[in-house]
């Protein structure tokens, strides 16, 4: 074995901020088999004692790039397939059954030149599950069996990336590349790439994965970490004694540094026509330069990206938004393999437009190129990149530790990118300011190397050209005359457009203060008056000069008719739109903000350097107190709030939670409803008058957390009672829906997906569990625990039914419940067939939980309360547990450790009993469907439902009847709101005895 390694006691390191990448195995709610729901947020499963999950990571310096071109998506479809069983441990679900059982999770992810594997478990059984994991690189089995159900996981995992409009520009993008470079390759893999196609071919797919993983999953191109409390002798012994059987085949590593200007083609320098499944306008400029990481000491495309993406005075933001043409602008490398590797970097500038703004989009292009021409003619401005370096240093410095398993998979990719002494800081610090590095970079982004992308539901009917694999529907043009002849001459420069002036958030006092008051274990009510109160608590434990402030401003109004929940919605985008400006500098400089528009109110998030955070925070208020919006920006907003309305229904997953929640909670306003409340028209006046009633009476609810003293906790609250001076409201009100009583038997609400184009199905079967207390909530919990292993390993891996399989603990409203989810397609399985398939699982794990033994029941209830007793891994995670408790009113604050008690208590009979009571003749069952379109689900009349288009006619939802599959054992709801009328209500209740 040659392979780099890197070994950590447990550190205190840094905070990661890296891109997502292709073909994430789904995490299978594995960490906390908790969802909270309708405005409860998720509570974190993390406690207070000393205890920490222990964590490795496995970099294979091998990626897609390296597919064979008769198979596409091999690299992605091994990473699968290394999972299912070795010869050592052959069983197929075994790592993850063996994670399962003592708390862990597991995930690994496919990208163009790295694959990456990683684990968290806990400490006493990370040696084992070292073992266990090291096969997988050792002799994993990868029989044809198991491969041709996989290839169905990864089918559906391509199936559900389809409808996503950042793949589908990413595939296109890909397909732009030099014939012959691996950017044209199908990354993915499908049942078609992998099954059929070979099948035809006469090509032994299991042969040439056995192959691929000989010649490509070898030591020596492979990185370690690992993080454990255990001294750094102990896991050298360990590492070495279990990976040194991690066969090294001495072959040179696959290069394509070769394969330069892989977009330096005719083909790319053109307008590129888009029609994108959600409703949106959006234009991407796009430049692919040399391959920058060489220069990562220096980070031109962070120096340059920190311009471009400025929304302060002066920025192109800035000036667009005025011009009422932009609503957002994304700018720089998101250090993905697509938009980085050893061929080229890519820096490309992503603008929301405004239905304006895709009328001018010539014009929203060319105040881009002025600015990077005014960029270009001042050169690099030391000041600025000073201002970088300092942020990102206080940053690192006083930065709070991270999830290890996050961590150590960052780190074996670092590993891969940097030299020894950099693994640590080289993706973060910058080192050494290099004007000329700068320079060339910046001297590259010019109009006739862009790439336009011009994405617009607008663009229908105009595209004649079909994206092979994603089905995206495309036409490409030259630039208008006009603009391009512009564009090479010397174009004057925008006297709007400047460079930022200096920042005044940035931090430079981090003493820690001393305490004010008697330190407490858990936050404690300072203030408490009928305007509002403040809850409080100083940290002494992560000692960082950092401080969380979050507000909830209640008001009955938002929930009183659909209108006015919209008007809400409206009130807090044009709230968040007026402050991007004056607040940019602040969340540059890492204080961050954001304004949530709650269901019973308005959520206010603040966080950073305690030193200049009141600041941000009372320019809050302030804007707050004088919220005002002019009739353009009014228009702006709501025709922008249509499109995320639209693209929220479309989803079939989310279409699914709003279904099941309009039956559950009773006066809860649907997003339809909201949608056709939108579409009817909502008037700048009606929204005024909404904000000053909004404002006038409210009950206002805090809680600081950090390196803050009781005093200057108070000034926050005083500061908005005075600055708002509202009155009270007149009688206490509940943050939560009250949630209907499901009558006995098994209802079934099947509706049509909304997106024609798309063959994704969501089925989820809920059990109602009713009003239930602390110690049968955590019961509840561990059976969804005991249920999560077993309801992958038969409805995922061995029916093959979907990628996201998964059972939920449902807090709804203070009402308890579970569930199972699939997610399917209609290409593939009726959505009852997979109803059916859940029940089949459900009666099968009800004999494998009798058949538990006490050794395997005691296992489980420890590896929960391991995971309850975790330590925080830092102040924020503290901080999200104490206001879950505080923004739903519950205020049991030492809430996991009640848990623990309860568990300590349970026997293997109460977890049998209590899953029988929820199965047997009484029981409250409730499945939701939302039916994709395709050969196994039937329209009307009859024919196979098909792909005629992607828009949506009608926002509202059509019934379907069941089948005979279902239609004796099932209670169709055919009328959501005449359903839910002849319903008895549970009481408002809260899960705190």
């Amino acid at each position: 074995m040659t392979m780099m390694i890197l070994i950590l006691r447990r550190m205190n390191w840094k905070n990661w901020k890296r891109g997502q990448k292709l073909g994430k195995k789904p995490l299978k709610n594995r960490s906390a088999p908790v969802q909270h729901l309708a405005g409860w947020p998720v509570e974190e499963q993390q406690g207070e004692t000393d205890t920490v999950l222990s964590a490795a990571a496995l970099c294979v310096g091998v990626g897609s790039f390296a597919d064979p071109d008769d198979l596409p998506g091999l690299a992605h479809f091994l990473e699968h397939m290394v999972f299912m069983g070795s010869l050592k441990y052959p069983d197929e679900n075994g790592f993850d059954a063996f994670l399962k059982k003592h708390g862990g999770s597991d995930n690994a992810s496919t990208d163009c030149e790295r694959t990456v594997f990683q684990f968290d478990v806990q400490r006493k059984y990370f040696k084992e599950a070292l073992d266990r994991w090291a096969q997988f690189f050792i002799h994993p089995l990868m029989i044809r069996d198991a491969i041709d159900r996989e290839v169905e996981a990864v089918d559906s995992e391509y199936q559900l990336a389809r409808p996503s409009d950042a793949n589908r520009k990413e595939m296109l993008f890909g397909s732009l590349a030099r014939p012959g470079h691996p950017m044209g390759k199908f990354f993915w893999g499908n049942a078609e790439t992998l099954k059929h196609e070979p099948k035809k071919n006469n090509i032994d797919t299991h042969a040439r994965l056995r192959e691929f993983w000989m010649r490509y999953y070898s030591a020596h191109y492979m990185t370690l970490v690992v993080q454990s409390k255990e001294t750094l002798d102990t896991l050298e012994k360990w590492v070495t004694e279990i990976f040194s059987q991690i066969p090294n085949n001495g072959l040179s590593k696959p290069n394509f540094g070769h394969l330069t200007d892989p977009f330096d083609t005719p083909a790319f320098n053109k307008l590129y026509r888009v029609v994108p499944i959600r409703k949106i306008h959006a234009l991407t400029i796009t430049w692919a330069l040399p391959p920058q990481q060489q220069h990562y000491r220096v980070k031109p495309l962070h120096y340059i990206s920190w311009l471009v993406g400025h929304e302060g005075k002066g920025s192109i933001l800035s000036y667009l938004r005025k011009k009422c043409w932009a609503l957002a602008l994304f700018g720089g490398n998101g250090e993905t393999g697509f938009e980085q590797n050893s061929t080229y970097s890519v820096f490309s500038i992503s603008i929301t437009l405004t239905d304006e703004g895709y009328e001018h989009f010539y014009e929203v292009a060319h105040t881009v190129f002025q600015y990077l021409k005014m960029l270009q003619k001042l050169g690099p401005e030391k000041r600025i990149f000073e201002e970088i370096q300092k942020i990102e240093d206080n940053e690192f410095h006083y930065q709070e530790q991270t999830d290890p398993v996050e961590y150590v998979e960052n780190m074996c990719e670092n590993m891969q990118l940097y030299p020894l002494q950099d693994f640590l800081t080289g993706d973060q610090l910058l080192f050494e300011y290099k004007p000329e590095v700068i320079a060339e970079a910046l001297n590259q982004l010019v109009p006739q190397k862009a790439n336009l992308v011009l994405l617009s539901g607008a663009n229908e009917g105009k595209c004649d050209l079909k994206e092979k694999w994603f089905g995206t529907q495309y036409s490409i043009e030259d630039v208008e005359n006009i603009w391009a002849e512009s564009w090479k001459s010397n174009f004057k420069l925008n006297p709007d457009l400047h460079l930022p002036a200096e920042n005044k958030y940035i931090a430079t006092d981090f003493t820690l203060k001393a305490f004010d008051c008697p330190e407490t274990e858990y936050p404690v009510k300072i203030v408490n008056t009928p305007q509002g109160c403040l809850w409080y608590k100083k940290d002494n434990k992560f000692k960082i000069p950092k401080a969380y402030i979050r507000f909830h401003l209640i008001s009955p109004l938002i929930q009183k008719s659909a209108a006015n929940v919209v008007l809400f919605d409206i009130f807090v985008n044009i709230l968040t739109h007026n402050l991007a400006e004056p607040a940019y500098e602040a969340d540059v400089a890492q204080l961050e903000y954001k304004l949530v528009a709650g269901e019973h109110g308005l959520v206010i998030r603040v966080k950073g350097f305690n030193h200049k955070l009141p600041l941000l925070f009372q320019l809050i208020i302030d804007y707050l107190a004088e919220f005002n919006s002019t009739p353009a920006v009014f228009t702006m907003i709501t025709e922008q709030l249509k499109k995320t309305y639209f693209n929220i229904l479309i989803k079939p997953e989310t279409l699914a939670k709003d279904v099941r929640l309009l039956i559950l909670e009773y006066a809860r306003w649907s997003m339809i409803d909201k949608y056709r409340a939108l579409m009817d028209g909502l008037s700048l006046e009606s929204l005024l008058s909404f904000v000053k009633e909004f404002k006038s009476q409210l009950f206002v609810e805090g809680l600081v957390q950090g390196n803050v003293t009781s005093t200057e906790s108070m000034d926050f609250l005083k500061y908005v009672v005075d600055k708002l001076n509202f009155m009270p409201l007149e009688q206490e009100m509940p943050v939560q829906f009250q949630v209907v009583e499901l009558p006995s038997g098994h209802h079934l609400c099947k509706v049509k997906a909304l997106n024609k184009g798309d063959a994704n199905s969501e089925v989820t079967v809920y059990y109602q569990s009713g009003t239930r207390s602390l110690r049968e909530y955590t019961l509840m919990e561990l059976l969804v625990m005991h249920m999560e292993e077993p309801c992958f390993d038969f409805l995922r891996t061995k029916q093959t039914l979907g990628y996201h399989v998964y059972p939920t603990c449902r807090n709804t409203s203070g009402i308890l419940g579970f569930s199972v989810t699939v997610g399917t397609q209609a290409t593939k399985y009726n959505s009852e067939v997979v109803d059916k398939k859940i029940e089949e699982f459900l009666s099968s794990f009800e004999e494998k939980i009798e058949n538990l033994t006490e050794d395997a029941f005691n296992t489980q209830v420890t590896a929960l309360i391991k995971l309850k007793e975790c330590e925080d891994t830092h102040l924020g995670e503290e901080v999200d547990r104490n206001w879950n408790e505080v923004v739903t009113q519950q205020y049991l604050f030492d809430r996991l450790a009640h848990e623990i008690e309860a568990l300590k208590s349970f026997s293997k009979s109460d977890l049998v009993n209590w899953f029988k009571a929820h199965r047997g003749p009484g029981s409250k069952m409730l499945s939701v469907h939302v039916v994709g379109y395709g050969k196994y689900e039937l329209e009307e009349d009859g024919t196979p439902s098909g792909e005629d288009s992607n828009s949506c006619e009608g926002m509202q939802l059509a019934y379907l009847p069941p089948s005979p599959l279902l239609a004796d054992s099932t209670i169709p709801i055919n009328d959501i709101r005449a359903f839910t009328s002849t319903l008895s209500l549970l009481p408002y209740h809260k899960i705190v005895k």
